[in-house]
């Protein structure tokens, strides 16, 4: 049975509610078409006529629609389902259909217990009509079956077939990474939804649904849209796992950009919300100690400072401000060297920190690169296979040279990772620091003993030094 709505979301920010985000979704593209539809008469006589639809069904719509009788659905459970299956199976006329769905969410928004009018339907499967019309040409049609499969997911208790789940969700996804798409708040508003229900969480997971909010976040989308992504982000992380995971899709860096651009404040809120989930919800306390260390190295902490300053009148806000600059606080006076450095290395934003030049730190810590399967090592080598920064460029190159240099195997690993040919190709970077580094650490990657060859060049300077004596003596 489906936990139909997370109570830890809907006991922590009641003020989020269903009602409340219908509210602030009217103002949506769909919201405003659909008001436009309702205005609408459909000529159901020739319907009729046409035999496109039955008599049952005539008289059934017609005594719901034009002559008002809204409890209809309430006192004929069974005709509503069929009536209202059968249209949208049966009518091709876009703006019927668009008519026809705007009937039924208002049905449902009416009454949430009227989603079992549908649920438990005679139809057979009843997400199939509703599936088959996601793939309609017009939008309208496309996002208001949308809404209205969210709904029939989390407003009954028993869950959506995993097959039509994971269609529905890939749609969703799909829908989100559309170039311009104009009902993306209803795809968001969706999404906030079924996110709700625990047992969708990994399904969403499944068709790589994180990544893609996250993607979309970072490209910088309006504050409405940001809001909404990441209150799914939030929701997510009310789940153990998900919230260990999170960070593996790059989310702390991105929402810490977020925070610090941030002019609205129910954005502000929502991700202090996230940061706040990322620490408290991991039952592995060293991934929650990973995620305070991750918002340290992407200056967290400076934001919160800035929030503390100002003082806002939102206790949410506040809360969550005084709870992360504690456990951010405590977490730097734990920091070693090596958790900083991991810490930058998974955080992708490289930077020439002091830990980087210390040769102490090498000695000590290079054969530490090679922990959970290489998990350090291998983001070097994709930082530099992917980054375009010329800063991360070059300090990747030197912390390379400076594994193979200290750590005995390390130029077998790094050929077997690649790292060595993405280093080559870096000699002909643009950027003269780029240049220099990869130099550098090719040259320590073709020598074993970077040292040895150190002292090979001095007794050969200090040979010719000798031999131009020896010769002037001569002479």
């Amino acid at each position: 049975m489906a936990n139909i709505i997370d109570e830890n979301v809907s006991k922590l920010i009641p003020t989020l509610g269903d009602d409340k985000i219908d509210m602030i979704a009217a103002t949506s593209v769909l919201q405003i078409r659909a008001s436009e539809i309702r205005q609408s008469q459909i000529n159901w006589q020739s319907y009729l006529q046409s035999q496109m639809i039955t008599q049952r069904d005539h008289d059934f719509i017609v005594n719901l629609d034009q002559r008002g009788q809204k409890d209809l659905p309430d006192k004929n459970p069974e005709s509503c389902a069929d009536v209202f299956l059968n249209l949208i199976t049966h009518i091709s006329k876009d703006n019927t259909i668009q008519y026809v769905l705007v009937l039924i969410d208002d049905i449902l928004s009416e009454d949430k217990s009227r989603v079992k009018i549908f649920r438990q339907s005679r139809h057979g499967n009843v997400w199939q009509p509703f599936l088959n019309l996601l793939n309609r040409q017009d939008e309208f049609v496309q996002h208001m079956t949308a809404r209205i499969i969210a709904k029939l997911a989390c407003w009954h208790p028993q869950l959506m077939e995993k097959s039509d789940l994971h269609f529905y969700l890939s749609w969703l996804k799909d829908q989100l990474k559309s170039n311009n798409n104009d009902y993306i708040q209803s795809v968001a508003r969706c999404l906030q939804m079924m996110l709700r229900v625990d047992e969708y969480r990994f399904a969403f997971l499944s068709v790589d649904g994180i990544s893609t909010l996250l993607s979309i976040l970072a490209s910088r989308v309006n504050f409405q849209v940001q809001y909404q992504l990441v209150f799914c982000l939030w929701v997510l992380t009310f789940n153990p796992l998900l919230a260990e995971k999170m960070n593996k899709f790059n989310a702390i860096p991105i929402l810490a950009d977020i925070l610090s651009d941030s002019v609205k404040e129910k954005v502000t809120r929502i991700v202090l919300a996230v940061f706040r989930n990322l620490i408290e919800k991991p039952e592995d306390h060293q991934v929650a100690k990973e995620h305070c260390i991750a918002m340290v190295q992407c200056k967290v902490l400076k934001q919160l400072f800035i929030l503390e300053q100002k003082r806002s009148d939102d206790e949410d806000i506040m809360n969550d401000v005084e709870f992360l600059n504690e456990r951010l606080q405590a977490s730097v006076q734990d920091l070693s060297s090596f958790d900083q450095y991991a810490t930058e290395v998974k955080s992708g934003r490289l930077e020439w920190s002091p830990v980087h030049k210390s040769a102490k730190f090498w000695r000590e810590n290079a054969a530490r690169l090679n922990e959970r399967g290489q998990e350090l090592l291998r983001t070097l080598v994709h930082l530099l296979e992917k980054s375009r920064d010329p800063v991360v460029l070059a300090v990747a190159c030197y912390d390379v040279g400076e594994y193979v240099r200290h750590y005995p195997r390390g130029k077998h690993v790094l050929e077997q990772l690649g790292g060595k040919q993405r280093v080559m190709f870096l000699l002909s970077h643009e950027d003269p620091n780029v240049r220099y580094e990869a130099l550098l650490a090719v040259q320590k990657l073709m020598v074993h003993n970077w040292e040895y060859l150190g002292k090979q060049l001095e007794k050969e300077q200090i040979d010719k030094q000798a031999g131009g004596t020896a010769v002037g003596a001569k002479s």
